[in-house]
């Protein structure tokens, strides 16, 4: 005999599934064709069951039509193999100083442990994959922001797109590691969340979308239920100016922003802690982070 409560519990259960599905329809058709730059980071980066999600979550979204492209960074695991190694990680206004022997730390540990890390998930889990940095094809033409100072740290100063739309266009998710060189071929170190804002720009991407680890945009900052869900450009460029956001939410902020300018149609700032983040972002009515838009 079945129990009455267990019954109906499979009866909400059921209902709320057919729920979520019919509620993201209409965004995936919205959304089909469409490119969308995923700034992948942060604890989905390191706790292997939100890792799991994500790269569950990209693979869903080249499943059903959509065109994901992933960017990371890797600061935990450099700082990890700077000490194997021997080597004191060192910061200075909140930028990794970038030796030439912390540089090749920075571009082994990136591109080719991380990177290729990333790659073979997705494939396992059912997508096609292929790792690239920003040497790659000239994607990212890079130079110095401060060598004397924070030495091999870059800016970028271009973007030539056609690798990652070929790539794209041939049915792979391209995921790129911040690693650029400039004019002369030297490797520079780039904050991952300029470059996926400076990709999604070239590729005139329908989003781009940061995980992070807070909820988005706060009011206040030590209070999570002061979130703000929707904002324009000139909000977050006040929002800025009024000092409410400040510290590391800034560069996402005016990353967000500098794309909107180019032409991206949102910029998302979401918290990647919760599990199967980007799919509650893209294909649901509330969403649950924070949406900046032109």
């Amino acid at each position: 005999m079945v129990d009455n409560r267990e019954s109906e519990y499979y009866k909400e259960s059921e209902a709320t599934r057919v729920r979520v599905l019919s509620e993201a329809l209409p965004y995936i058709q919205k959304f089909a064709g469409r490119t969308i730059v995923v700034k992948y980071g942060g604890a989905a980066m390191k706790d292997g069951h939100l890792k799991e999600g994500v790269i569950r979550d990209i693979v869903f979204l080249a499943s059903v039509g959509l065109n994901p492209v992933v960017v990371h960074g890797g600061g935990p695991e450099i700082n990890i193999w700077l000490t194997k190694l021997g080597i004191q990680p060192q910061f200075k206004d909140g930028l990794r100083v970038t030796d030439a022997q912390t540089m090749d730390v920075v571009e082994m540990v990136l591109v080719g442990r991380v990177n290729k890390e990333l790659v073979t998930l997705i494939n396992n889990a059912g997508g096609k994959a292929v790792g690239i940095c920003g040497k790659d094809g000239n994607l990212i033409q890079a130079r110095s922001v401060n060598r004397e100072q924070v030495g091999f740290v870059g800016e970028v100063t271009s973007v030539d797109s056609a690798l990652v739309d070929s790539l794209v266009k041939s049915g792979y998710v391209p995921v790129i590691s911040s690693v650029a060189a400039d004019v002369e071929g030297q490797a520079h170190n780039i904050n991952a969340d300029t470059v996926a804002g400076e990709i999604a720009a070239a590729l005139g991407a329908e989003k781009l979308i940061l995980l992070t680890d807070t909820p988005g945009i706060l009011e206040d900052y030590h209070d999570p239920s002061t979130l703000l869900y929707k904002l324009s450009i000139q909000d977050a460029r006040d929002l800025i100016d009024q000092e409410v956001v400040s510290g590391g939410m800034i560069p996402k902020v005016n990353c967000c922003v500098r794309c909107l300018a180019q032409g991206v149609k949102a910029a998302h700032i979401i918290d990647g802690r919760i599990p199967h983040a980007l799919l509650l972002e893209i294909f649901t009515d509330d969403g649950i982070g924070s949406m900046i838009v032109p």
